[in-house]
């Protein structure tokens, strides 16, 4: 198996990143992780949730199945203007099961 897609969860809307897994997926990438540190673990979950729950137009575009996969909690140092700060890291793994639908229109 090769190395995970990585999606980077930051401040865009829910359905920015959601998007990106569809495309992801759609481009054969049927493993791939979000990534978010501090503040945005929260839409991360909310990304891995959604895209579980093939909820909403833009996640009708997943496969027919989508698990989540292993989570994983750590921490990185931050150097940002001569101070460090340690900030959380979650990493959820998507994992895309069955076909992605074909287009219809």
């Amino acid at each position: 198996m090769g190395e995970r897609r990585s999606i980077f969860i930051g401040k865009k809307p829910l359905h920015a990143y959601v998007r990106a897994v569809v495309m992801a997926m759609e481009e054969g990438n049927r493993e791939v992780q979000l990534v978010a540190r501090g503040a945005t673990i929260g839409r991360a979950v909310d990304v891995a949730e959604i895209c579980r729950r093939r909820n909403g137009v833009i996640a009708q575009g997943l496969p027919s199945e989508v698990r989540i996969g292993e989570i994983q909690c750590s921490s990185e140092i931050l150097t940002q203007e001569e101070r460090e700060r340690t900030v959380s890291v979650l990493t959820i793994e998507l994992d895309g099961i069955g076909d992605v639908p074909s287009e219809e229109e």
